[in-house]
């Protein structure tokens, strides 16, 4: 796909980056990127992957912009209070990079519509808000085999990984699925609400950002992803640690005997609240 005299001007600095250059650009451009939520993880990846030149960025988030979101949901402004995420953000975009394509998804994801939607995607990235919704996706993606980047936070931590349960490693195992890190959500009530403890807005920043430089990475094949590895930010004590995971082979959706063979058992699924800040 050729980039046009304006898009080499804009990506220069790019184009003279030996792990990306034109033929990195030119991926970048076809991409095809969807994020789930548009708040303060999604805010950052939207900005950064338009800013790189993702060809086509898709939106899914059913929430509208409120005045407490703007301590770290850095794609919406004052202005956009009471607008519906995805349209605040797809305007922030189409003002940032006219180049970049957005398509727009203003419901949730649900087990009926969860495989269609990701299916038009080359790759999916996770800033959703509650351990239903990141289930829903990790298994989705795996039945769709699209590779899942998933990024969570607390009041001053966060984590970020790359998921890509329906490829196997170089010695012949499969890579780990979010199911193989957490086998199942905490029981509810047993994880406050952000509202309840808060959270650090530059601290979402900085997960969204480590993202979206991985799904830039899986794009162009530049350095090594987070793929078998969980990487760790710690704000208060200025630490970052990354722990190896491996693939369970005793886990429900990808192991030797999966019990979980399709989303029906997210049907009806109730979001259970967890500190990840959209």
């Amino acid at each position: 796909m050729a980039l046009t005299p304006e898009e080499i001007q804009r990506y220069k600095r790019h184009l003279v980056l030996k792990d990306v250059g034109g033929p990195g650009q030119q991926q970048l451009k076809k991409a095809r990127v969807l994020l789930i939520g548009a708040g303060g993880l999604g805010s950052p990846i939207a900005l950064y992957l338009a800013a790189a030149g993702v060809g086509t960025i898709g939106l899914i988030d059913d929430d509208i912009v409120s005045l407490d979101n703007l301590q770290r949901q850095i794609v919406h402004d004052t202005a956009d209070v009471g607008v519906p995420k995805v349209e605040s953000a797809r305007k922030t975009i189409n003002r940032l990079n006219p180049h970049v394509d957005v398509e727009t998804f203003n419901f949730r994801l649900t087990s009926d519509n969860a495989l269609q939607i990701i299916e038009q995607f080359d790759l999916v990235c996770d800033g959703s808000d509650n351990f239903a919704t990141r289930y829903l996706v990790s298994d989705a993606c795996y039945f769709a085999r699209k590779t899942l980047v998933f990024g969570a936070v607390g009041p001053f931590d966060g984590y970020v990984t790359t998921l890509k349960p329906h490829e196997k490693r170089p010695d012949g195992t499969p890579w780990p699925s979010y199911r193989c890190i957490f086998p199942e959500a905490p029981p509810p009530g047993t994880v406050a609400n952000c509202s309840e403890v808060g959270v650090l807005g530059a601290v979402v920043g900085v997960i969204g950002t480590l993202q979206a430089t991985e799904v830039l990475k899986e794009i162009t094949g530049a350095g090594e992803t987070l793929a078998g590895r969980l990487l760790i930010y710690d704000a208060l004590g200025s630490r970052v640690e990354s722990v190896s995971i491996g693939w369970d082979p005793e886990n429900e959706l990808s192991g030797k005997n999966p019990t979980i063979i399709d989303l029906s058992m997210h049907d009806g699924t109730e979001a259970i609240a967890a500190c990840a800040a959209t």
